[in-house]
């Protein structure tokens, strides 16, 4: 008999959270699901389903991460799976970002899952179980122009869990960094991608050229966003689950080129790379 388990996901009021917050409640689990505004909007849209707990978030408030997790555990009792979902991207070349748009990706897409991290991670240390899933992108496993600024801080996320993953082990709680590719929801539009206002013309060859194939790309991306959903279902259930989960042909074959171009530049440079210990270091 399935144990019925209580997820707590950000940015559940669209994109992949809501896709993530549906395939949870059909398989019977509970969810406390956040969202910015509009709570009820949520609650209904999703029938108001007696396992659905929707509260208000804005994960850069690390004082109201504190409140929605005790409103979940008021709720259910325990938190058993966190997913970091909320985010979005900023299109644009580095040096087009100000200091203020390039602070504000983060703050959302690093500092707000640090903030619901810390909010979450007490309830599962004291059970001495649960599963942290943070959510990255095909981006933050290798850069695009146009998504230096984003990319970073999704190659954030991977390196946070990664440290996650080694600190909560002995704990008895897991940690997984998903690496979606393209995927056919709302990212591209304007509800989930900022583009800057300062436009570079140096750069027309490739940010122009990016921001064109984000505009024609958008609604016909190649992954499937209930499939991802269901690939969470089965990621949760696992007993012995993944610290890295890329998810789409895409990411699979950026990954792949980027590891044969690193394991170029490390074959053509390897007297370099070897160059550099103290003498008294080489037997």
């Amino acid at each position: 008999m399935k144990t019925q388990k209580t997820w707590f996901i950000t940015g559940a009021g669209r994109g992949f959270g809501l896709n993530i917050t549906e395939a949870v409640l059909k398989s019977g689990d509970n969810v406390v699901a956040t969202v910015r505004k509009n709570p009820e909007a949520l609650a209904d849209r999703l029938g108001n389903n007696p396992n659905l707990h929707v509260v208000v978030l804005d994960t850069t408030d690390e004082i109201q991460a504190i409140k929605a997790a005790a409103s979940g555990i008021s709720k259910f009792g325990q938190i058993d799976v966190l997913v970091n979902n909320a985010g979005y991207g900023l299109l644009s070349a580095v040096e087009e970002a100000t200091s203020k748009e390039v602070f504000d990706n983060f703050n959302v897409n690093v500092f707000g899952v640090l903030n619901v991290t810390r909010a979450i991670l007490p309830y599962m240390r004291e059970k001495r179980s649960g599963h942290l899933i943070n959510i990255s992108s095909i981006g933050g496993l290798s850069a695009y122009f146009g998504w230096g600024v984003y990319g970073a801080s999704k190659f954030a996320i991977e390196g946070i869990t990664e440290g996650l993953a080694m600190e909560l082990a002995p704990l008895g709680i897991h940690a997984t960094v998903v690496a979606p590719g393209f995927f056919r929801t709302d990212f591209l539009d304007q509800s989930s991608l900022t583009r800057t206002e300062n436009v570079i013309e140096d750069y027309s060859e490739t940010v122009g050229e990016m921001r064109k194939f984000a505009t024609t790309a958008n609604k016909k991306q190649p992954g499937d966003p209930e499939k991802l959903a269901a690939a969470f279902i089965k990621l949760a259930a696992s007993e012995n689950p993944p610290v890295h989960l890329p998810l789409g042909t895409d990411t699979l074959q950026r990954f792949r080129e980027k590891i044969k171009k690193f394991e170029d530049d490390i074959t053509n440079w390897h007297d370099t790379v070897v160059s550099t210990d103290h003498d008294d270091t080489k037997e």
